[in-house]
This record gives C-alpha cells, sequence and structure tokens, in this order.
C-alpha cells in the first residue's frame, strides 16, 4: 500500500467570505430597520395629508421612543443574563411619583436645582427596586419572572397610596419646555439623552468584561460559575442598572408631561421585552443585539403611533403589539433550533 506523504496532501481551501451586502442583510436589526422604513412609508400614504411624514409626527416618534428605548436596553441586559425583569414599568412609575414630589417641594429653589435633585431621586429609586430584585433572585432563589412580578405589584401600590390615587401636579412648565419637549436640530433631547444610553450599551457589550460576563452567564451558568465569575454580583448590578435605567426613564416621562402617569405603564414590560427580542436578543439568554434593540424599539413605537393617526383605537395597539411580541418570540426559538432553556 502506498505511504502518502502528508506534504503532499492539499488543505482543503477555507470557504469564502460573505460579502459585505451578504453579511449586513443577515442581520436581523438591518431587516428590522427596512421593516421600520417601509412602515413610515405606509402609514405616511395612508395618514390624512401624509401627517405621518411631518416633522412634529416624527418628533412624537421620537419622544416616544427617548422611554421606550431605555427600557428596551436594561431588558436586553437582563436577557443577555439569562434573566427578566417584568417591573420596568412600575420602577418607572414609581420613580416619577417620588421625583415629582421633590421637584415640586423644591421648585421654589429654582427649576434646574429641583430638576437635579428630582433626577438623583429617580435614580435612587429606580436602583433600589433593582436592588430587591436582586436579593429576592440571588438570595432567596427566586425566579426572576415571579419577583419582578412581585416588586411590579408592590411599587404599582405603594405609588398610588403615596398619591392618593391621583396624578402629580404642580410640575414646573419651565421644566416641560426646556428638556421634556425641547428639541435640539429638530431631535427631541429625551431621544437623544435615549441614543446617549443606546451607544454606552453598545460600548459595554462590545469592549467591555463586564459585557462579556453577562453573556457568559447567559449562555451557561454552571460554566460561568466555574471560570470564576462571581455570578450573584454580576446579576446584581444587572438589576441595580436596570432599576436604574428604568428610573431615568421616569424623569424623561415626567419632564415630558409634567405630571405622572399613574395607569399609562401597565404594558412598558411587554414593549421592551418585544422590542428587544424582534430586534434579535435570545429569550434564553447569552446573545444581545444592541443595534437590533434601537430598530426594534422603532418597530413597536412607529406601529402604535401609526395606527394612531390612521385612526384606529388604541385598543388595537395592544393587539398589535401582542402579534409582534408572539412572532418574536417564534423568530427566536427558530433561532435557537427550537430548544427552550429553563434556567434558575
Amino acid at each position: 500500500m502506498p505511504v502518502v506523504d502528508p506534504a503532499d496532501v492539499e488543505e482543503p481551501a477555507p470557504p469564502p467570505r460573505p460579502s459585505f451586502l451578504a453579511s449586513l442583510f443577515s442581520s436581523t436589526a438591518v431587516w428590522i430597520l427596512v421593516i421600520d422604513v417601509l412602515l413610515v412609508i405606509i402609514f405616511g400614504f395612508i395618514s390624512i395629508n401624509h401627517t405621518f411624514w411631518s416633522i412634529a409626527s416624527l418628533q412624537v416618534i421620537g419622544l416616544d421612543s427617548a422611554t421606550a428605548l431605555i427600557l428596551a436596553v436594561g431588558i436586553a441586559l437582563l436577557l443577555g443574563a439569562g434573566e427578566i425583569d417584568l417591573s420596568v414599568g412600575a420602577g418607572l412609575l414609581l420613580s416619577s411619583v417620588y421625583g415629582g414630589k421633590v421637584i415640586i417641594d423644591l421648585a421654589g429653589s429654582g427649576t434646574l436645582f429641583a430638576a437635579l435633585v428630582g433626577l438623583v431621586v429617580c435614580l435612587a429609586v429606580g436602583a433600589a427596586i433593582g436592588l430587591v430584585n436582586a436579593v429576592i433572585v440571588t438570595r432567596l432563589h427566586v425566579s426572576s419572572l415571579i419577583a419582578t412580578l412581585a416588586t411590579l405589584g408592590i411599587a404599582t401600590g405603594i405609588a398610588n397610596i403615596a398619591t392618593g390615587g391621583t396624578d402629580l401636579t404642580g410640575i414646573p412648565v419651565a421644566l416641560q419646555d426646556n428638556f421634556g419637549v425641547r428639541a435640539v436640530a429638530s431631535i427631541p433631547l429625551p431621544a437623544l439623552v435615549a441614543l446617549v444610553v443606546w451607544a454606552l450599551a453598545w460600548f459595554l457589550f462590545r469592549t467591555t468584561r463586564y459585557g462579556l460576563r453577562i453573556l457568559a452567564l447567559g449562555s451557561s451558568r454552571s460554566a460561568a460559575e466555574r471560570s470564576g465569575i462571581r455570578v450573584k454580583v454580576q446579576l446584581a448590578t444587572a438589576f441595580v442598572i436596570v432599576g436604574a435605567l428604568a428610573g431615568l426613564a421616569g424623569f424623561i416621562d415626567l419632564t415630558r408631561f409634567a405630571t405622572t402617569n399613574l395607569a399609562g405603564h401597565q404594558t412598558d414590560a411587554l414593549a421592551a421585552i418585544t422590542a428587544a427580542v424582534i430586534g434579535g436578543t435570545s429569550l434564553f439568554g447569552g446573545r444581545v443585539s444592541v443595534g437590533g434593540v434601537l430598530t426594534g424599539t422603532l418597530l413597536a413605537v412607529i406601529l402604535q403611533d401609526g395606527l394612531v393617526v390612521v385612526g384606529l383605537l388604541p385598543f388595537y395597539q395592544l393587539i398589535a403589539v401582542g402579534v409582534v411580541l408572539v412572532a418574536a418570540v417564534f423568530l427566536d426559538t427558530r433561532r435557537t433550533s427550537g430548544t427552550l432553556r429553563l434556567r434558575r
């Protein structure tokens, strides 16, 4: 039998690298962006006098996207770690209640001073809710689904008790004029703040060890523990960050409307999860698409605002968001080959 010299054996050629366009259009975030653009075109054509294309209408989309994007970034962070937070809407609400009370009390000391203290209070209240969630999950070993469902109810109840069930009044109008609805180069300031938060999330997952460790927790909790990652500390910081982001969203919501909205945040967590998952973040952990969080948020907001502009009742918005969420989860399970992984 002849002996073959290994040096004479040709190695198989490496597979050709996909072209730039092929790589681009294999991204879920890019396809969602295409859908976003198509929806804007469609709603613009069918809206009366094409009002959906007006600067004012696009600014409303930007304002609505601000709080939604901040919450979606937080949800994506936890989903990457294989956890979830259903209390972000309640965190937004409770932080806006106590932040608003402080702003009203300090209004006589100057709007800027009152706003800065109110912002700190909003962030602190949100972070405190995140810390409570972290303790329940990491110390009491309750699943994040149940833990945050419980704190959702608790925080909502406290917000209603603190206000007597009525929305706050007396927020300085100057705060609304100078930040809540103000625009720079036609871009609302709250939207710019949300974009900064989104950019920081991109930086975190692209360049930092913290982001890699978050994804490691979502990929395999046991492997993360064996590699020396302090799992409880990592999860605790993630919950606190998400809570603080909810507090920031609460401050933006407060400055935009110059009041609280006790009855308006029940579906915030649903919308944030939908935006993150439809954009490519895995519902089962280990994968976060920061670009998809942005395009997924825009999809939900454009769909919601477009239905309003064309004259459909708000109830249709809930149906649309629910349908999009089902589609998002279906696509996510297909991406993970139908393997549902339950995490402790």
